[in-house]
């Protein structure tokens, strides 16, 4: 089942490779675990048999390009193609968005072909799915051996709907790349029919136009907090102002009383911007000593509007934190201190972008908190 996280503006969706025996649904995998960059992908996962036949499933979490401003993590799985296996196939086609049903090309594989999408079709039913409405594409695999049966005459027996299909050789990758990419774009366009992936964000305002949403309100809030201009007194007022004021607006004299005592807002003491105050914001306040002037630096670059220097001091902070956890991977560190971890790719992934918007900024912050949070739930670091 699909997941959106809104914060990190990720969309995760799950398309199972199906189809019979030895037909070439993990070679697929494979090859695309072979393509995409590794900054890209997951850890491939496999059960193999003796045989070299997928006992449970693999799995390869793939992260593709970004629809509006979401990014989209796939998660990757087969299914064991025997028949005896069917509960197993069951448990893995729960929650799916997408099927890339995978057909042997050889003559001899036309039986097995059919049992298994006709096997795909019963059990989508079981979940409540028709499969006539479902996100769906062939591969017609193993293009690459002689004496394979046509694209026209496995359209006829296999793909009466009509799906997007592909010739395929997966042992070369031929196609392969190519079906994932046509699936990918049926699930989102799915998602969006099913109001699943979030609409997107919009476009920042142009350069000098007036700032909207949360960064008006931030505008408006710190204008608030500015001190308002003192306005004349009879003791400061011209002579000539004072005369006008009198003959615009005379006042009798059995009306006159005296003014009640005023709070001037001077004696409120109000923080200017930009004046070394010593103040701790929210994340210099979470931060361990290590790290307390990085996180006054983020802060101090938020303040200033300056949202670019903002992730970068976060991005190095929340690096320098994940270190008091031990070596190895951000992965295993995030783990180990039970950080979100979409959290942290997201953070990773703002780097990236051209222009950075004050949500942007605020979102560095929000994760750098976390991890500072975290890191006093388990005492880290530890006094030297």
């Amino acid at each position: 089942m699909s997941s959106v996280n809104l914060m990190a503006r990720e969309v995760a969706a799950k398309i199972v490779f199906y189809g019979p025996g030895l037909s070439g649904k993990t070679t697929s995998l494979r090859k695309i675990y072979e393509t995409v960059r590794p900054a890209h992908r997951g850890e491939m996962m496999s059960i193999a048999t003796e045989g070299d036949r997928t006992l449970f499933f693999d799995f390869l979490p793939v992260k593709v390009e970004r629809v509006g401003d979401c990014s989209v993590r796939l998660a990757l799985y087969t299914v064991p193609g025997q028949v005896f296996y069917n509960a197993t196939r069951k448990l893995v086609l729960q929650g799916a968005d997408g099927v890339v049903f995978v057909a042997d090309s050889q003559a001899e594989a036309m039986d097995a072909n059919r049992e298994s999408l006709s096997n795909l079709e019963e059990n989508l039913l079981e979940n409540g799915i028709r499969l006539d409405r479902f996100p769906l594409v062939m591969q017609w695999n193993k293009r690459d051996l002689d004496h394979v049966l046509s694209v026209e005459e496995l359209r006829r027996e296999l793909n009466p709907r009509g799906v997007p299909d592909f010739e395929t050789a997966a042992t070369n990758g031929r196609g392969v790349m190519d079906a994932l990419k046509t699936i990918t774009r049926l699930v989102i366009k799915d998602l969006r029919a099913k109001r699943i992936v979030p609409p997107p964000r919009p476009a920042p305002p142009p350069p000098g136009s007036a700032p909207a949403g949360l960064e008006a309100q931030l505008s408006q809030h710190l204008s608030q907090r500015q001190p308002p201009a003192a306005t004349p007194t009879a003791a400061t007022a011209s002579p000539a102002a004072t005369a006008s004021s009198s003959i615009a607006t005379p006042v009798p004299r059995t009306l006159t009383a005296p003014a009640p005592p005023r709070v001037e807002p001077a004696t409120v003491p109000v923080v200017a911007p930009n004046t070394g105050s010593k103040l701790l914001g929210p994340t210099s306040a979470l931060a361990p000593g290590d790290l307390f002037d990085h996180a006054r630096a983020a802060e101090a670059a938020f303040t200033a509007g300056d949202y670019t220097t903002c992730v970068t001091a976060c991005t190095d902070a929340v690096r320098r934190a994940m270190a008091f956890a031990g070596e190895g991977t951000l992965a295993q560190q995030a783990f180990l201190l039970h950080v979100d971890g979409s959290d942290l790719l997201r953070l990773q992934g703002l780097s990236t972008l051209p222009q950075l918007r004050v949500d942007d900024a605020a979102f560095a912050l929000y994760v750098l908190m976390q991890v500072f949070v975290r890191l006093n739930a388990v005492g880290l670091p530890t006094a030297g």
